[in-house]
């Protein structure tokens, strides 16, 4: 029988001839799913055999991962923030750039008082369950347009213990109001932020696989931070703050749209490739 060192090598070999980047790491976080075990535990089962229906179950995971199905998807769970998230083919995968984001709202907001916070197009509930699992005094508002994204958050805030701090909301911002929702200190969003002319640049386990729908506005890219902008002046406390996410290159645009909104004092901060990554400022 195949050992475990022997089927990493034929594995690492496959994805590499297939174009997928990191293909040793893809191999062995995919076998150390199937055997139940820490990826650095595989070290010390080389020698391991692996049964008839492990080695058949590996051989489904490598050819969806070498159809460049993203490894998140294949395993159903990601790691954001510190906390373990579910996730499936109906939500986009959180990244670690969006970390940054709930790092800014975490060191800017209110470390004594209650704070009531808004995440707009909340999707797995990563931000909004990152920041409740991190914060003792808050409670958030999460919305979103698609029903299964939000049954979904809901599974994730369960499994973080999370839910008493939480309220998920079916909500449309391009289309629907906000005029039943109370003042916020805070609000928060990583929008569709992709522009229809940019999206076919985009990796395939993006294009492929990802909802398109949280993943491009369908026009310039610019369609939620305008709506968003416009509708939440109006629902953010005086000197309440709103934080974004955006792609490379629309900083000076973004932060012009937040001004246009009476936004002040914005500041803009770098991911961890220098790009600029994450705008916000309070409002006037």
């Amino acid at each position: 029988m195949i050992t475990v060192l022997e089927s990493i090598k034929l594995a690492t070999e496959y994805l590499n001839q297939k174009g997928i980047e990191s293909g040793r790491a893809n191999a062995e976080l995919i076998l150390a799913f199937i055997i139940n075990c820490k990826r650095l535990d595989l070290y010390l089962l080389f020698d391991r055999p692996l049964t008839d229906n492990e080695l058949q179950l590996y051989r489904e995971f490598l050819k969806r991962r070498g159809m460049f199905e993203p490894l998140q998807y294949i395993l159903g769970k990601t790691e954001f923030f510190g906390l373990e998230l579910k996730v499936t083919r109906d939500v986009l995968i959180p990244r670690p750039e969006t970390e940054l984001l709930v790092e800014e709202v975490l060191n800017n907001i209110s470390k004594e008082n209650d704070q009531l916070i808004l995440d707009i197009g909340c999707g797995s509930g990563n931000i909004s369950i990152a920041l409740a699992a991190s914060k003792e005094k808050v409670n958030i508002i999460a919305t979103d347009i698609d029903d299964k994204s939000l049954n979904l958050a809901k599974e994730n805030a369960e499994k973080n213990n999370v839910t008493s701090k939480i309220k998920f909301i079916r909500h449309d911002i391009l289309k629907d109001e906000l005029t039943n929702f109370p003042m916020y200190d805070c609000v928060v969003s990583n929008p569709p932020y992709v522009s229809k002319e940019n999206f076919s640049t985009l990796q395939r386990e993006i294009k492929e696989f990802e909802p398109r729908h949280a993943v491009t506005d369908e026009r310039d890219g610019y369609t939620f931070y305008r709506s968003i902008c416009k509708k939440v002046s109006e629902k953010i406390k005086s000197k309440g703050k709103l934080f974004f996410e955006i792609a490379e290159g629309q900083c000076n645009t973004v932060t012009k749209i937040m001004e246009q909104n009476n936004f002040i004092n914005i500041i803009v901060k770098k991911d961890y490739q220098n790009i600029d990554r994450i705008v916000y400022g309070e409002l006037k």
